[in-house]
């Protein structure tokens, strides 16, 4: 499957939105949406463990209106009903009893229409146990009514609260969901399904009901509701009926929907902090061996309830397992970087490169300190949550451990001289995976400021061999060079960068040789934004290059990126139409970009160039101009039928838009003789 640049520069901006909204740096605001989100989480937790009445005093302090709401309300003393029963003790059995008379009975009777139906049906729980899987109530025992009744609150919470989650996790959400059904729909294998599968879950929330009757003619467009339908993955009804709860907002339903898909949260915290590693939005500091003997908690033991999985408890224990696969990986990752920095292998750095380039480093900073700047870089925090409930009940606090040290917590405790000896070589190496970090972050930064002489001079200090390997990469940057140089007036520098560099790069490259003319012609009518507008992409196509270069793998957050959005375009290529969520979800933003280079011919080159295709410009020209274009203007039949024809097929067929446009094009576009023919 192919896949397609992104703008890193939109991707940053949206991680650290999602880093700072979920205070995973150390100077993140506490907002009020993040303490809504707290509270509805640490709701959600207390229904999931059975604990109704923790969760009725959370609300009842916090958002006492809810209760007001007989429907919830109900549902709510039903469930704590069963839970007293549960429990089997003569005590529990009393307040049940009581329950039941003094709340739950005069709740049935205005709750809902069904609702007294409901309620003469709980009480045979009562009578029979909760073990008979046989029972006419065995649905009523089953601990998926936790998780229900936990995710429909959950949801009602959200949008009362307008506290929805951050948009880089409805983005993902969304992105993935399509990349799901594109591969399923084109019968081929995703290339990333190792990390989706275990990354956003299959089941979802149960959708919410409106008070309304569902059988009540909709006051919507009919156009909005296609859309959610197909966004969503939902039924007409079920779109309708969220419509109708968003009292007819589409972008509100949107977000409802979004929401009620399932993702492993903590595998999201560690796909951010990787990539902010990565991009030198925070600090490298990895916990070290002897911070993780010190901790004797298993991390199963609040770890799992930090991920919105529910649905039941082996729902819990996935998670728990995709959790150690991290883990796993850490480690494993950890050992690969020991070995790197101890053996000399072909095409890499040995120990002596790395030391030269430390050295190095740290007389390149020092040089251009006061050039560039110091970047201030955040400091992780990681998830710690916390939240005070009422004054009557205890404090919650869930402090989630780093991923790292959940490994060794199990293990027995090493002696003192073990413990010694092995933090002196993690240390070693984290020490010389920092100082690779910094050096490709100082390039960059120096590439994205323009400084690409220095970039050139101070890449081949480090590695001479660098841009043999990498001529397309030498190419742009020397492109930008000369730009520089023309729009400054120097054209005899200038030119002596085209006949020192372009030139002999072209003459190993036929397909340099059409860049190398269109770049000469800016001679006559200098551009200083065709010099400019690249630099970003340029600036990571150099940090994509180095990295493999110095063995360090490109974060998976990326990976998803350019493998979805890719699978975006396609997707709505297929369907003929605009995705009328994108711009909703910073997808287009994602998708611009602008190349470094007057032409579009460079970057096949260095698609051609890549060996794992992990590089920023790895599409050819021909796609590229794709990408930057809406996928209406591929869709030459959808300007030939009218609007309304194509949604009353969709409708009245239940079809995808596709579909719809196929069969209006075998019948002139008269969608009453479309379904004629399909009913006959």
């Amino acid at each position: 499957m192919d896949s397609m640049p992104v703008n890193c520069d939109a991707l940053d901006s949206l991680v650290l939105d999602f880093a700072q909204s979920e205070r995973l740096l150390d100077d993140s605001p506490s907002s009020d949406s993040y303490q809504s989100r707290l509270l509805i989480r640490q709701i959600r937790r207390f229904l999931e463990d059975g604990e109704v009445d923790r969760a009725i005093d959370l609300l009842r302090f916090h958002v006492p209106a809810i209760l007001d709401d007989h429907r919830i309300l109900f549902r709510l003393q039903k469930q704590r009903f069963i839970e007293l029963l549960r429990k089997g003790t003569a005590k529990d059995h009393d307040s049940a009893m009581e329950c039941l008379r003094v709340v739950l009975a005069p709740c049935a009777l205005d709750a809902y229409p069904e609702a007294y139906e409901e309620f003469k049906h709980v009480l045979l729980t009562l009578i029979y146990d909760k073990e008979d899987k046989s029972s006419p109530v065995a649905n009523e025992w089953s601990e998926r009514r936790r998780f229900d009744l936990a995710g429909s609150l959950s949801s009602i919470l959200r949008a009362q609260l307008h506290a929805h989650d951050p948009l880089l996790s409805m983005t993902l959400r969304y992105l993935i969901s399509i990349h799901k059904v594109f591969c399923i729909h084109q019968d081929i294998v995703s290339p990333i399904s190792d990390i989706t599968d275990r990354f956003l879950f299959e089941d979802r929330d149960p959708p919410i009901v409106p008070h309304e009757s569902s059988y009540e003619a909709p006051p919507f467009e009919e156009v909005d509701v296609q859309a959610l339908v197909h966004a969503a993955e939902l039924t007409r009804q079920d779109a309708i009926d969220s419509l109708r709860f968003a009292k007819g907002d589409l972008f509100q339903a949107f977000q409802n929907e979004l929401c009620r898909m399932k993702l492993n949260v903590l595998m999201l915290d560690e796909l951010v902090r990787e990539y902010c590693v990565y991009r030198g939005i925070v600090d490298s500091i990895t916990t070290s061996l002897s911070d993780c003997t010190s901790q004797n908690e298993p991390y199963g033991t609040n770890g799992s309830s930090n991920c919105e999985v529910s649905g039941n408890t082996v729902r819990k224990e996935d998670a728990r397992e995709s959790n150690a696969d991290l883990i796993s990986s850490q480690n494993n990752d950890v050992e690969m970087r020991s070995a790197y920095d101890t053996t000399e292998t072909p095409g890499d750095c040995s120990t002596s490169d790395i030391n030269h380039q430390v050295k190095y480093c740290r007389r390149l900073r020092r040089s251009r300190s006061h050039a560039t700047g110091q970047r201030r870089r955040k400091r992780w925090r990681g998830r710690i949550e916390s939240f005070e409930a009422t004054p009557d009940l205890d404090s919650t606090n869930l402090n989630v451990q780093k991923l790292a040290c959940s490994v060794h917590s199990s293990r027995e405790t090493p002696d003192e001289e073990q413990v010694s000896k092995s933090n002196s070589i993690f240390d070693n190496v984290n020490d010389m995976e920092d100082h690779k970090y910094e050096i490709i972050l100082e390039m960059m930064e120096l590439a994205n400021k323009g400084m690409i002489a220095e970039v050139v001079e101070e890449v081949n200090a480090l590695d001479p061999e660098f841009f043999v390997q990498n001529p397309v990469l030498l190419f742009q940057l020397k492109q930008v060079e000369f730009l520089k140089l023309v729009n400054v007036g120097n054209h005899a520098m200038a030119l002596r960068v085209a006949s020192t560099h372009l030139g002999p790069l072209a003459a190993k490259n036929d397909s340099l040789l059409k860049p190398l003319k269109e770049t000469l012609l800016a001679l006559l009518k200098p551009n200083e934004d065709v010099m400019t507008k690249g630099l970003s992409l340029l600036a990571t196509s150099l940090q994509v290059a180095m990295s493999r270069r110095f063995g360090i793998e490109e974060p998976q957050l990326m990976k998803i990126m350019r493998a979805t959005l890719h699978t975006h375009n396609e997707w709505f290529k297929l369907q003929m139409c605009k995705d009328r969520f994108e711009e909703f979800l910073k997808i287009n933003i994602l998708k611009e970009l602008d190349a470094p280079v007057p032409s579009n011919g460079t970057f096949k080159t260095q698609a051609d160039n890549e060996t794992n295709g992990s590089s920023q410009i790895s599409s050819s020209s021909s796609k590229i101009t794709d990408y930057g274009s809406s996928p209406t203007q591929v869709a030459s039949n959808e300007s030939a039928f009218d609007e309304n024809a194509i949604l009353k097929v969709m409708e009245f067929l239940a079809l995808p838009r596709s579909d719809a446009i196929h069969l209006l094009t075998q019948y002139d576009g008269n969608a009453e003789t479309v379904i004629q023919q399909i009913f006959a």
